[in-house]
């Protein structure tokens, strides 16, 4: 097969598909038909005289020679993106797409004033921003940089500090809930308690974890409800509603707390942990549009 521009642009096309998983997810995000991306995809499979992606109603997969293709394909086209990207060393400001691949913790108590702020400082740019508390490969998942906590960081990504240093988890609970089940004075009255409670999307159910004068404990309560990250708010409204006690961010509960909705428990066990990081490839040339982020969120006047 010969090499040219409509050549080049179909290869972007099939990993554009396969990136988005499908052709009107892809178009929505390139700004293209459907019908048209796959018709690139069909002419590219034409010309290579075999199949790379199985199509269904609900789905597009690629075939073992899609992966093989998209293996190979990948690296290349990085280094096509990043080759055009010198151009935007020469502009006053960069332009182009950030893409983040954020938690919902992150997007919810600390992202929006630097969203806020980054784009006034860059108003050419474009931020995508995808929550999803799964980490991930950014590079393959087509994401610029992610952010997550220490704990979940590969140690062939690159880190930057970003958000509040240092958090805490809270325990709290209704004060209805409280008077009628009594107040729990040690984490492992918790087992004897109705519990709220989370899992991360693999659908582990993570335990609890408590420290205080450097002794650290573990929990694994149980309850009437489990809910991803996602949706934590309905667990808040669950605990507020009286139905047990609820372990989360402190930044999450803090309002209802002040309110009066929601009563502090076991306040001298509340763990503290690191805040998070933006972790991104250690690739040489890094896009315009990351490396003005990066300098962003390390200047004084970052929110």
């Amino acid at each position: 097969m010969t090499t040219d521009l409509r050549s080049m642009a179909d290869l972007s096309t099939f990993a554009l598909v396969v990136e988005h998983r499908g052709f009107r997810q892809a178009g929505r995000a390139s700004g293209q038909s459907a019908s048209a991306l796959s018709e690139a995809v069909r002419r590219l499979e034409d010309r290579l005289g075999m199949r790379l992606l199985v199509r269904t109603t609900r789905s597009v997969t690629p075939t073992e020679a899609g992966l093989l293709l998209l293996g190979r394909l990948r690296p290349a086209l990085n280094e096509v993106a990043s080759a055009l990207d010198v151009l935007n060393d020469l502009r006053d400001s960069p332009r182009g797409t950030l893409r983040l691949n954020v938690p919902v913790s992150a997007a919810r108590f600390f992202l929006q004033p630097l969203v806020d702020e980054f784009l006034r400082a860059y108003p050419d740019l474009t931020l995508d921003i995808v929550v999803d508390n799964n980490f991930v490969d950014v590079v393959a998942s087509g994401c610029d940089a992610g952010i997550r906590y220490g704990e979940r960081l590969e140690q062939d990504m690159i880190a930057v500090p970003i958000g509040p240093r240092t958090q805490r988890f809270a325990v709290a609970a209704a004060p209805a809930y409280l008077a009628r089940r009594g107040v729990p004075d040690h984490p492992r009255d918790l087992l004897q308690h109705a519990c709220l409670r989370g899992k991360f999307l693999s659908g582990t159910v993570y335990p609890w974890e408590f420290e205080r004068g450097g002794q650290s404990l573990t929990v694994e309560p149980s309850g009437p409800l489990i809910v991803t990250p996602t949706v934590a708010d309905l667990a808040v409204s669950a605990a507020v509603a009286g139905h047990g006690v609820i372990y989360l961010f402190e930044e999450w509960l803090a309002p209802y707390i002040a309110s009066g909705q929601l009563q502090p428990v076991l306040q001298d066990w509340w763990p503290t942990f690191p805040g998070p990081f933006l972790y991104f490839s250690g690739r040489r040339h890094l896009p315009a549009p990351l490396r003005a982020f990066i300098d962003f969120i390390q200047s004084p006047q970052a929110p």
